[in-house]
């Protein structure tokens, strides 16, 4: 069993603890570092991550998703949000599911059998269904439970060239695991006044994953949403952001749009639902960038 505390995540734990379990350093270097993201062999496995919820995190995870895709680039979406959301973006009802990520992480079902192709060629989405919710409870007493995505995933890692956890708006054992699973961390950061509000907790909790359970975590790439050209405030929470993390802010930034928001209602990614939106582009541009530090 790993050093993480399960049980921690409800109660906070003492010191020399920090409330999520881990023993604190408080010496250790800050997961961003100032290199900036650089060359990343394939396959890449991205957790995206933000504590705070309504931030456009399932948006970018769906859309990055689809962008790599229609770039030829074979691509998997794991939905470990209990909401669903990633799912019924892309068209997979998530009642009545034979199998879920349910069945994955509590009941060790290969991650291929969950697998479902989408409408977009080379993106496929292993979803959610609504009896995730219980599955933080449930995990606590399971045997290495910090684990079992990362296993789940090396099994069918070769067969893409992207694996996207789209993680829940929390840093529960949901979350954990999609870190402990993934590669890199990127974050998405709505271009409003509380943008960094808790960024500084998530950086404490990448960096405690990495040296409790996954040594080669990096927080890689920051991409700002709901980027409002209209207002002084986005282009100075875009300043602010670039002035604290350096190359690891993607120069795409997405802009609010009213299409982005209804593409998900009609289980489509914004690039097929309006291709030349300027979310289509934003989004397109944005997986550009991420790719082009690729080997």
């Amino acid at each position: 069993m790993s050093e993480f505390d399960a049980a921690s995540i409800a109660s906070p734990a003492q010191p020399p603890t920090t409330p999520d379990g881990f023993a604190e350093d408080p010496s250790a270097p800050s997961p961003i570092s100032p290199e900036g993201r650089g060359h990343r062999a394939l396959p890449r496995v991205i957790a995206l991550a933000n504590q705070k919820g309504g931030v456009g995190k399932t948006t970018t995870t769906v859309n990055i998703g689809a962008a790599l895709a229609e770039m030829g680039l074979r691509t998997l979406i794991i939905d470990l949000d209990p909401q669903g959301n990633a799912s019924t973006g892309l068209g997979i009802e998530n009642r009545g599911l034979e199998k879920s990520m349910y069945h994955v992480m509590l009941h060790d079902e290969p991650l291929e059998n969950v697998v479902e192709p989408t409408d977009v060629r080379n993106l496929f989405v292993a979803p959610a269904s609504l009896d995730l919710a219980g599955a933080e409870i449930e995990l606590v007493p399971a045997f290495s439970r910090e684990q079992r995505l990362k296993r789940a995933i090396d099994a069918v890692v070769s067969d893409y060239d992207y694996v996207l956890i789209d993680c829940p708006p929390s840093l529960g054992l949901l979350t954990v695991n999609g870190l402990a699973a993934a590669h890199e961390v990127m974050v998405p950061i709505q271009c409003e006044y509380y943008a960094l509000e808790g960024l500084g907790q998530l950086l404490r909790n990448v960096d405690l994953v990495k040296r409790n359970l996954n040594p080669t975590l990096d927080m890689s790439t920051i991409l700002c949403v709901m980027y409002d050209a209209r207002t002084k405030l986005s282009g100075q929470v875009v300043s602010e952001v670039r002035e604290h993390f350096g190359e690891k802010v993607l120069r795409s930034v997405i802009p609010r749009s009213v299409r982005l928001s209804e593409a998900p209602s009609f289980g489509q990614p914004i690039t097929t639902f309006d291709p030349r939106s300027r979310g289509a582009i934003a989004y397109r541009d944005a997986a550009k960038e991420l790719n082009n530090g690729t080997l």
